[in-house]
């Protein structure tokens, strides 16, 4: 570790391909970065100024290799693990931004559901424990489907559809295998329009709000495509009051949230998950793209405890669609090249064309959010045009994967 630390830093929690953009705007300011993630390969480790091998929940170790360091700042994206530590280390240096405590809540979806119910906002079947045999006792008498979960995870990881009470067992102990607690939830599954909702407060109020159409991956629940959605002004009215009402629950008065929701045939939201945080699967992109806000600027600047308004100032109106690249394989296998990346970026109303994996590295299936290799967004007058484009670029990008030989 280095015995001299950048003075004035901003400390990043996360180096994961989520985080760069909060290291690139750092140093668009002249702002010295230290990266905290316990990966020795994290993709945004290039970016940051230094770095701490630390793992982002251990804030006793990163306070004592930090030393007499006074950190202009503490941030963090698109990330789950590293919320407790935002909140801890910002009171311990005493941060003009400290994340807000009781948005913690958004990661237990036990406490989210009742914070939902506080809040008025239409609910459905759902039972939780840390018994896997309760936990399939009561969930054998909710309405089938059910989504089993780990009750503190994210990225669809654990995420089991069952729709048979004999399939319960099974999904019940996978989803303990990807939970820290042990708790697993049972939700009765709720059909309808699957939507995504990005939220940045500012003094209580919701400066910004995007609602996005998703689309998934096969029959499973990883995003493969988002999309600005269209809907009737009454029903996007409704839906920015009820975030706004969450948002202000979880103590969120400035900053930025997000949530998964489902528009049922009954024209009512049913609110699934929150993350109190910045959205990840390059959800600032979408926004840049669609209304030219762009909120890792204001993530940082609230950071730093400045202003950020001026950054969620849309100033533009289209329509904006992300869709996200993973292998086309179903088993682990070796990235041997790109092909058709240059031609896609050339292609009218693509934005960015963005890549995570090199030649040479391990790609795993896209069954797991964390197992997306790019992305490309694009923006024009329609979605349809949008998501036009879309495919266009779709066609053209390949990566070229080769099975390892453990696959074969």
């Amino acid at each position: 570790m280095p015995e001299n630390w950048p003075k004035g830093a901003l400390i990043v929690l996360g180096a994961s391909e989520e985080q760069i953009p909060l290291y690139r705007e750092a140093r668009r300011r002249g702002i010295p970065t230290i990266a905290v993630d316990m990966r020795s390969d994290a993709p945004a480790f290039p970016f940051a100024d230094a770095a701490l091998r630390i793992s982002t929940r251990d804030t006793d170790t990163i306070t004592e290799a930090l030393g007499d360091v006074r950190p202009a700042g503490i941030v963090c994206g698109a990330s789950d693990a590293a919320l407790a530590s935002w909140h801890a280390l910002a009171l311990r240096y005493g941060t003009a931004y400290v994340y807000p405590e009781r948005a913690l809540a958004a990661g237990d979806k036990v406490a989210f559901h009742e914070i939902a119910a506080s809040c008025g906002i239409s609910g459905y079947g759902w039972t939780a424990s840390d018994d896997p045999a309760e936990v399939v006792t009561k969930a054998a008498q909710l309405r089938f489907p059910v989504m089993v979960k780990p009750v503190d995870g994210s990225g669809s990881k654990g995420v089991t559809q069952v729709t048979q009470p004999d399939g319960l067992p099974a999904a019940v102990a996978r989803a303990r295998s990807y939970s820290a607690s042990q708790v697993v939830i049972a939700e009765e599954f709720v059909r309808g329009r699957p939507l995504a909702i990005e939220a940045f407060m500012q003094n209580g109020r919701a400066v910004m709000v995007c609602i996005k159409d998703k689309e998934f991956v096969g029959e499973g629940f990883v995003v493969k495509r988002l999309a600005t959605a269209q809907l009737l002004s009454v029903t996007h009215a409704r839906i920015e009051a009820t975030v706004e009402r969450l948002c202000r629950a979880l103590g969120i008065t400035d900053g930025p949230a997000n949530f998964d929701a489902v528009l049922g045939a009954d024209g009512h939201e049913r609110i699934i998950e929150a993350n109190a945080r910045l959205g990840g699967d390059g959800v600032p992109r979408l926004l840049a793209a669609a209304y030219g806000v762009d909120v890792v600027r204001a993530l940082i600047a609230l950071s730093l405890g400045e202003p950020f308004d001026e950054h969620l100032a849309p100033s533009r109106s289209a329509h904006a669609a992300l869709e996200l690249i993973g292998s086309p394989l179903s088993v682990e296998g070796e990235l041997i090249a790109w092909e058709g990346v240059a031609e896609a970026r050339t292609l009218p109303g693509i934005t960015d064309v963005e890549l995570y994996a090199e030649p040479g590295d391990l790609i795993r299936p896209h069954d797991q959010s964390g197992h997306k290799i790019g992305l490309v967004v694009a923006a024009s007058t329609s979605t349809a045009d949008a998501s036009s484009a879309l495919d266009a670029a779709g066609a053209l990008i390949r990566p070229v994967i080769r099975p390892t030989e453990e696959a074969k």
